[in-house]
């Protein structure tokens, strides 16, 4: 029987053969890597992975597509929200970390051992931002991303300052990732087409990412942002005060009109002043 795409869980099926195979080849998968599907559906992108690596895990909310999923015998299927997944318990399963516990152990083990994972989906576009502070807030078990988002979402993760896509994403995601945007899909590559252009970002977590409270730049950030026209003397300005900052900020810009790296200074310096009034 035909699936039928379910519009709550935002299902739009990849059928364009060649953007499979070039996103196949972009991804690069090598057997016995560890790797992770978001959303596998019909398993268009599945089944080429699976064909180079020797197994994949897939991770399916839908319940209908999950039992046929099971029946694949080279795939581990976790019925799950993504949302709601450990990957750090997905990691420990699939690699050769002797704490992997129970609930996610699986026999598909990886022959690497450095407890990393590769992530790959064609992500829902109702839940594609929190689907990506989700894996943000576990980045350190992931060795890459290879996701397929709208493209007006991918122009904003990877905008840099002074254009009209850089934004609260664009910083929140550029301090942690090097990401770049790789391969562009029409609405004719799916079954049903969506109503927006998709693309394909890649994203590598920084081998040495700066020391930083990850919540205080959030909202330093979302106070930047909340009115992005405004010069953030304005808006940033009165927040740094409140909390007592005493490091250089030129605050006579616009919000785009800052690099990531001065918004991830202004939250070191906010939290050294913190340890010294301690």
């Amino acid at each position: 029987m035909k699936h039928i795409a379910r519009k709550r869980f935002g299902q739009h099926f990849l059928t364009d053969t060649a953007i499979i195979d070039s996103i196949v080849d972009a991804i690069d998968p090598l057997p016995g890597q560890a790797m992770v599907e978001i959303g596998p559906g019909l398993a268009a992108l599945t089944q080429p992975l699976v064909e180079r690596l020797g197994h994949l895990t897939v991770i399916e909310l839908d319940r209908d597509l999950a039992v046929r999923l099971r029946e694949h015998p080279h795939l581990n299927v976790i019925e799950s929200d993504v949302l709601k997944v450990d990957f750090r318990a997905v990691s420990a399963a699939l690699t050769d970390k002797p704490s992997a516990p129970q609930s996610v152990s699986s026999p598909l083990r990886s022959s690497h051992s450095d407890g990393k994972l590769r992530v790959v989906g064609n992500l829902p576009y109702n839940i594609s931002t929190p689907i990506l502070f989700h894996l943000l807030d576990q980045v350190d078990v992931i060795e890459d991303q290879h996701f397929m988002l709208q493209k007006e979402v991918i122009d904003r993760m990877v905008a840099a300052p002074c254009t009209s896509d850089y934004s609260r994403l664009s910083v929140m995601l550029q301090w942690r990732y090097e990401m770049a945007n790789i391969l562009f899909v029409p609405p004719t590559s799916f079954d049903p087409p969506p109503r927006v252009d998709s693309a394909i970002v890649r994203m590598v977590p920084l081998s040495t990412p700066p020391a930083l409270d990850v919540h205080l730049l959030s909202t330093l950030v979302q106070v930047a942002f909340s009115q992005r026209r405004k010069i953030l003397r304005n808006t940033l300005g009165r927040w740094l005060d409140e909390q007592g900052f005493s490091g250089q900020f030129d605050l006579q810009r616009r919000a785009e009109e800052v690099p990531v790296i001065e918004y991830v200074e202004a939250v070191q310096s906010l939290m050294t002043q913190a340890k010294s009034n301690a």
